[in-house]
């Protein structure tokens, strides 16, 4: 037996923000971060004036003297105190908001939260957020990308893996915030991000019809091409980089790194490609061992491929070799391996394009030759672990959604569920987010929709009504990740559990579930009837309380005839039942019957039923069932 531990903090949706110090001046301060502290998986700093808390970390001197130590060894800090002191206290430390540790403020009582500095690159906005819903608390987000919609302009690539290239993002940015029509061209990466953007959006995608002239106030390239652009520009422009370019490399043994990198960024430059956009390595098995390429690999953090002889002989490229077929048993190398690096492994139709034949660049300082292709990937890199977060968002009631559950919807790149419970939780969703809804049965479709966006690495929260592993999409989308030959970690998986429709339907009527209870359900698309109705038997005679799901739909309504016959055989007539509809929802509806006269109600899929024991009792319209079967 493999015993294991699961550190709760290894999947959390603040990983991202970690390591983060939080700060108090004052005991009340102090009381407020402490629990916060707990959920982020932060540590407290207290001055030793204070009574310690648990585990904080005490320090002495003044805050000014120590926060520039927490200033270099931490990605986020988040201050309880006043904002123009913490203003005061980072002004010397502030350097540029590529580098700047995101930086937050919570007032005393935790009724606000304040993106202070580093709100989009450092993450700080999106923080904010977070720590605002877990608080029930105001976020207080000032960025003009916040105000309008939108996922601003210098985090826009991100989840998708994109490099920064050149140009004026301050420029392009203030056109974005003043509502300037942009122009957007984009040639390469993901297009999901445009999917979701407000219908009153000033971008314009592609180029303009000859005769319909638009005026643009900036432009946004993406693109693995690198462009120059010329400073007497009528407008700024910047360019984003997705990583689809797999650089096919061979070499003569011994090559060093620096002739390698040489070469390589020469292919790019000759043929106006952006080295950012590089995705990764691929060369042939017996060069895995080359030296050289190695520490370029290591310096530049690619991945790197490599792939049999066998393999790079199957490959048809332009420009095959007898000599290198004598070699080394294929006749390419560089361009059969970039066209092999190209291909990945989540996508059966992807067609990768090579670009670049092979170009074999020399040193005359120094031995050896470099061979380099280049293909380019239909599907970027986006050099990110993925994440599958199966979350069950309860009855329904935005209240009724657990605070972990709630952040995980909020931190999450993709949401993927069924249209009626994307819509109860709109109001969690934030910016730049990609919502896609499926049909009710269309649920592994989810699942695998699900699984693929995860593989590519994206963070990716699967929504469930009640709690995901109850008659949810946990165990489909498990399944589904078997039939995959899933390794348990890639993607990483964590599951959000929810209020469960029994449980809130059993807390609208009372205490009906204080003794054994089960629940069936009465679809029979997954579950033969037969299977279904051995164990209404069971239950019933074993008198258990009962919760059934899925009563009755348009297209099947003989099943809740046969279990309340069923039933009848086993229990009184008069037993309670509890018939709750859209539990904490607007629409809610309840009714109190009993078994003899349940049919004469309205019963539908989104109805529970509660079936009562033979010691369940109605009591002012309030159900108990006994903890005992005492006399």
């Amino acid at each position: 037996m493999l015993l294991f531990l699961k550190n709760p903090l290894s999947l959390s949706p603040f990983t991202p923000f970690q390591p983060i110090a939080a700060i108090a001046t004052t005991q009340t301060a102090a009381e407020t971060l402490s629990p916060l502290c707990q959920t982020l998986g932060a540590t407290l700093h207290l001055p030793d004036s204070l009574t310690p808390l648990h585990q904080a970390q005490i320090y002495t001197g003044s805050l000014k003297e120590y926060l520039p130590i927490l200033w270099n060894t931490h990605k986020t800090l988040i201050f309880c105190l006043a904002t123009g002191a913490v203003v005061r206290l980072i002004a010397p430390l502030l350097e540029n908001k590529a580098e700047d540790p995101a930086i937050l403020v919570i007032d005393q009582k935790g009724k606000f939260v304040i993106s202070l500095c580093s709100g989009h690159q450092g993450g700080a906005d999106r923080l904010t957020q977070l720590i605002a819903t877990g608080l029930d608390a105001i976020p207080i987000i000032t960025g003009a990308s916040a105000s309008l919609g939108l996922l601003a302009l210098d985090i826009l690539g991100f989840p998708f893996g994109w490099r920064k290239g050149e140009g004026d993002w301050t420029g392009v940015s203030a056109a974005i915030a003043n509502g300037k029509t942009v122009q957007v061209i984009q040639e390469a990466g993901s297009t999901l991000w445009q999917n979701h953007l407000p219908e009153d959006h000033s971008f314009y995608f592609g180029f303009p019809e000859h005769n319909q002239p638009i005026a643009f106030s900036g432009r946004i390239w993406i693109s693995a091409t690198k462009r120059k652009f010329a400073s007497s520009s009528d407008f700024p422009k910047v360019q984003w980089h997705p990583r689809v370019l797999w650089v096919g490399i061979g070499c003569i043994r011994g090559t060093s790194r620096q002739l390698i990198e040489t070469a390589i960024e020469e292919v790019f430059q000759r043929y106006h490609l952006a080295t950012e956009a590089i995705a990764g390595l691929g060369t042939i098995e017996i060069k895995g061992d080359e030296i050289g390429l190695l520490e370029y690999i290591e310096q530049k953090q690619y991945p790197f491929k490599t792939f049999s002889a066998e393999v790079l002989k199957s490959i048809n490229v332009p420009n095959p070799s007898t000599v290198v077929d004598q070699e080394v048993g294929t006749p390419s190398v560089a361009e059969a391996s970039a066209l092999c690096a190209a291909k990945t492994h989540f996508s059966s139709t992807e067609n990768p394009v090579l670009i670049v034949p092979k170009q074999i660049i020399k040193s005359d300082s120094e031995s050896g030759a470099v061979t380099v292709a280049i293909a380019q990937s239909e599907i970027e890199y986006t050099a990110r672990k993925g994440q599958l977060w199966l979350v069950g968002i309860g009855p329904g009631k935005l209240e009724q959604i657990t605070p972990a559950a709630a952040t995980a919807i909020k931190q999450a790149d993709v949401i993927i569920g069924y249209s009626l419970y994307l819509d109860l939780i709109k109001p969690l969703n934030r910016t730049g987010q990609i919502i896609e809804s499926f049909p009710i049965t269309q649920e592994q479709k989810r699942a695998q929709r699900a699984i693929e966006l995860a593989q590519w690495g994206l963070t990716v929260a699967v929504i469930s009504s009640g709690d995901c592993g109850i008659y949810g999409m946990g165990g489909l989308v498990l399944e589904e990740l078997q039939k995959t030959g899933w390794d348990g970690y890639h993607p990483q998986v964590e599951i959000f559990a929810g209020i469960t429709a029994i449980q809130a339907a059993a807390a609208r009527v009372g205490a009906p579930l204080m003794h054994d209870f089960c629940t069936i359900s009465l679809s029979d698309l997954l579950t033969p009837w037969e299977v279904i109705e051995k164990r209404l038997e069971a239950a019933a005679q074993a008198d258990f309380v009962t919760g059934i799901y899925n009563p009755r739909s348009q297209t099947r309504t003989g099943q809740i005839v046969k279990a309340q016959e069923i039933y009848l055989k086993y229990r009184s007539p008069h037993t309670p039942i509890a018939i709750v509809r859209s539990a904490y929802r607007q629409d809610e509806h309840i009714t109190l019957t009993t078994l003899e006269k349940m049919l004469d109600f309205p019963i539908d899929m989104l109805t529970t039923v509660i079936i009562g024991n033979s010691s369940t009792r109605d009591y002012k319209n309030w159900l108990i069932t006994p903890r005992g079967y005492r006399s």
